[in-house]
Protein backbone atom coordinates (compact mmCIF):
# COMPACT_ATOMS: atom_id res chain seq x y z
CA UNK A 1 0.00 0.00 0.00
CA UNK A 2 2.92 2.32 0.59
CA UNK A 3 3.76 2.10 -3.09
CA UNK A 4 0.20 3.19 -4.09
CA UNK A 5 0.39 6.22 -1.77
CA UNK A 6 3.73 7.25 -3.23
CA UNK A 7 2.31 7.12 -6.78
CA UNK A 8 -0.75 9.08 -5.69
CA UNK A 9 1.50 11.60 -3.95
CA UNK A 10 3.66 12.02 -7.06
CA UNK A 11 0.55 12.25 -9.24
CA UNK A 12 -0.90 14.90 -6.94
CA UNK A 13 2.36 16.85 -7.04
CA UNK A 14 2.37 16.72 -10.88
CA UNK A 15 -1.26 17.88 -10.99
CA UNK A 16 -0.39 20.85 -8.75
CA UNK A 17 2.52 21.78 -11.02
CA UNK A 18 0.31 21.43 -14.09
CA UNK A 19 -2.32 23.70 -12.51
CA UNK A 20 0.38 26.26 -11.64
CA UNK A 21 1.70 26.10 -15.22
CA UNK A 22 -1.84 26.64 -16.59
CA UNK A 23 -2.27 29.71 -14.37
CA UNK A 24 1.10 31.07 -15.56
CA UNK A 25 0.23 30.41 -19.24
CA UNK A 26 -3.13 32.19 -18.88
CA UNK A 27 -1.43 35.12 -17.17
CA UNK A 28 1.10 35.35 -19.99
CA UNK A 29 -1.65 35.13 -22.63
CA UNK A 30 -3.44 38.05 -20.98
CA UNK A 31 -0.18 40.00 -20.89
CA UNK A 32 0.45 39.26 -24.61
CA UNK A 33 -3.07 40.40 -25.49
CA UNK A 34 -2.58 43.61 -23.52
CA UNK A 35 0.80 44.25 -25.15
CA UNK A 36 -0.68 43.56 -28.61
CA UNK A 37 -3.25 46.29 -28.01
CA UNK A 38 -0.54 48.69 -26.82
CA UNK A 39 1.59 47.85 -29.86
CA UNK A 40 -1.31 48.38 -32.26
CA UNK A 41 -2.06 51.79 -30.73
CA UNK A 42 1.63 52.77 -30.93
CA UNK A 43 1.84 51.66 -34.60
CA UNK A 44 -1.27 53.68 -35.45
CA UNK A 45 0.25 56.75 -33.77
CA UNK A 46 3.50 56.23 -35.68
CA UNK A 47 1.60 55.89 -38.97
CA UNK A 48 -0.27 59.14 -38.30
CA UNK A 49 2.96 60.96 -37.50
CA UNK A 50 4.74 59.68 -40.64
CA UNK A 51 1.83 60.78 -42.82
CA UNK A 52 1.58 64.14 -41.04
CA UNK A 53 5.31 64.78 -41.58
CA UNK A 54 5.04 63.90 -45.28
CA UNK A 55 1.98 66.10 -45.73
CA UNK A 56 3.74 68.96 -43.95
CA UNK A 57 6.81 68.62 -46.18
CA UNK A 58 4.61 68.65 -49.25
CA UNK A 59 2.64 71.67 -48.03
CA UNK A 60 5.86 73.53 -47.22
CA UNK A 61 7.26 72.73 -50.66
CA UNK A 62 4.07 74.00 -52.31
CA UNK A 63 4.12 77.12 -50.15
CA UNK A 64 7.78 77.75 -50.97
CA UNK A 65 7.10 77.23 -54.67
CA UNK A 66 4.15 79.66 -54.57
CA UNK A 67 6.16 82.34 -52.74
CA UNK A 68 9.04 81.88 -55.18
CA UNK A 69 6.64 82.16 -58.11
CA UNK A 70 5.26 85.45 -56.76
CA UNK A 71 8.74 87.01 -56.43
CA UNK A 72 10.15 85.88 -59.78
CA UNK A 73 10.53 88.41 -62.54
CA UNK A 74 9.17 87.98 -66.05
CA UNK A 75 12.67 87.23 -67.32
CA UNK A 76 13.05 84.41 -64.81
CA UNK A 77 9.66 83.03 -65.83
CA UNK A 78 10.92 82.67 -69.41
CA UNK A 79 14.00 80.69 -68.30
CA UNK A 80 13.79 76.89 -68.47
CA UNK A 81 12.85 75.29 -65.14
CA UNK A 82 15.42 73.08 -63.42
CA UNK A 83 14.70 69.38 -63.77
CA UNK A 84 16.82 68.37 -60.77
CA UNK A 85 14.76 66.69 -58.04
CA UNK A 86 14.72 68.10 -54.55
CA UNK A 87 14.18 65.69 -51.63
CA UNK A 88 10.73 66.27 -50.21
CA UNK A 89 9.69 68.11 -53.36
CA UNK A 90 6.26 67.84 -54.86
CA UNK A 91 5.50 65.38 -57.63
CA UNK A 92 4.73 67.22 -60.86
CA UNK A 93 1.89 65.92 -63.02
CA UNK A 94 3.16 63.53 -65.68
CA UNK A 95 3.18 64.78 -69.25
CA UNK A 96 4.72 63.44 -72.45
CA UNK A 97 8.47 64.03 -72.57
CA UNK A 98 8.88 64.71 -68.83
CA UNK A 99 11.79 62.56 -67.61
CA UNK A 100 11.57 60.42 -64.47
CA UNK A 101 14.65 62.27 -63.20
CA UNK A 102 12.45 65.23 -62.17
CA UNK A 103 11.20 63.06 -59.30
CA UNK A 104 12.93 62.69 -55.95
CA UNK A 105 14.97 59.45 -55.60
CA UNK A 106 12.34 57.68 -53.44
CA UNK A 107 9.72 58.18 -56.14
CA UNK A 108 12.14 57.04 -58.86
CA UNK A 109 12.80 53.81 -56.92
CA UNK A 110 9.05 53.10 -56.62
CA UNK A 111 8.63 53.60 -60.37
CA UNK A 112 11.67 51.40 -61.00
CA UNK A 113 10.19 48.50 -59.02
CA UNK A 114 6.88 48.77 -60.88
CA UNK A 115 8.60 49.03 -64.29
CA UNK A 116 10.58 45.88 -63.46
CA UNK A 117 7.36 44.17 -62.35
CA UNK A 118 5.74 45.09 -65.67
CA UNK A 119 8.70 43.82 -67.70
CA UNK A 120 8.51 40.40 -65.99
CA UNK A 121 4.79 40.20 -66.74
CA UNK A 122 3.74 40.05 -63.09
CA UNK A 123 0.52 41.70 -61.95
CA UNK A 124 0.15 44.91 -59.95
CA UNK A 125 1.91 45.19 -56.58
CA UNK A 126 0.52 46.25 -53.22
CA UNK A 127 2.43 48.78 -51.11
CA UNK A 128 3.75 46.05 -48.81
CA UNK A 129 5.13 44.12 -51.79
CA UNK A 130 6.79 47.27 -53.13
CA UNK A 131 8.36 47.86 -49.71
CA UNK A 132 9.80 44.34 -49.72
CA UNK A 133 11.13 44.81 -53.27
CA UNK A 134 12.83 48.03 -52.14
CA UNK A 135 14.42 46.21 -49.22
CA UNK A 136 12.44 48.14 -46.61
CA UNK A 137 11.05 46.66 -43.43
CA UNK A 138 7.41 45.78 -44.03
CA UNK A 139 6.33 47.59 -40.85
CA UNK A 140 3.02 49.45 -41.01
CA UNK A 141 4.78 52.83 -40.79
CA UNK A 142 7.10 52.11 -43.72
CA UNK A 143 4.31 50.56 -45.79
CA UNK A 144 1.94 53.52 -45.17
CA UNK A 145 4.66 56.02 -46.05
CA UNK A 146 5.35 54.13 -49.26
CA UNK A 147 1.63 53.81 -50.01
CA UNK A 148 1.29 57.59 -49.60
CA UNK A 149 4.10 58.19 -52.12
CA UNK A 150 2.67 55.64 -54.58
CA UNK A 151 -0.78 57.24 -54.34
CA UNK A 152 0.78 60.63 -54.98
CA UNK A 153 2.46 59.21 -58.10
CA UNK A 154 -0.85 57.70 -59.23
CA UNK A 155 -2.73 60.97 -58.63
CA UNK A 156 -0.17 62.77 -60.78
CA UNK A 157 -0.32 60.17 -63.59
CA UNK A 158 3.12 58.57 -63.10
CA UNK A 159 1.66 55.13 -62.36
CA UNK A 160 -1.70 53.39 -62.21
CA UNK A 161 -3.74 52.64 -59.08
CA UNK A 162 -5.83 49.53 -59.64
CA UNK A 163 -9.31 49.14 -58.11
CA UNK A 164 -7.83 46.46 -55.84
CA UNK A 165 -5.56 49.07 -54.26
CA UNK A 166 -2.46 47.66 -55.97
CA UNK A 167 -0.15 49.76 -58.15
CA UNK A 168 1.20 49.08 -61.63
CA UNK A 169 3.48 50.79 -64.10
CA UNK A 170 1.86 53.02 -66.67
CA UNK A 171 1.43 56.69 -67.45
CA UNK A 172 -1.62 58.79 -68.06
CA UNK A 173 -1.98 62.54 -68.56
CA UNK A 174 -3.56 64.37 -65.65
CA UNK A 175 -5.52 67.60 -65.86
CA UNK A 176 -3.70 70.24 -63.84
CA UNK A 177 -5.99 72.18 -61.54
CA UNK A 178 -5.44 75.92 -61.40
CA UNK A 179 -4.99 76.91 -57.74
CA UNK A 180 -7.51 79.35 -56.31
CA UNK A 181 -5.58 82.51 -55.48
CA UNK A 182 -8.02 83.54 -52.73
CA UNK A 183 -7.96 80.15 -51.01
CA UNK A 184 -6.05 79.63 -47.79
CA UNK A 185 -6.15 75.83 -48.10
Amino acid sequence: MVEGCAVASVLGMLEEREAAARVRVEGLREEVARLAEVLEAAEMELDRRVIAREELLEALAVSAAESTAVTTTEAEEEAAPSLAPVPGSTVPPWREGLPVTVLAPDYQRILGVLEQQRSTGDGPLRAKEIAVELGLDATPAKVEGLRSKARRLAERGWLLLETSGAFSAGRRPVAVAVPDVGSSA
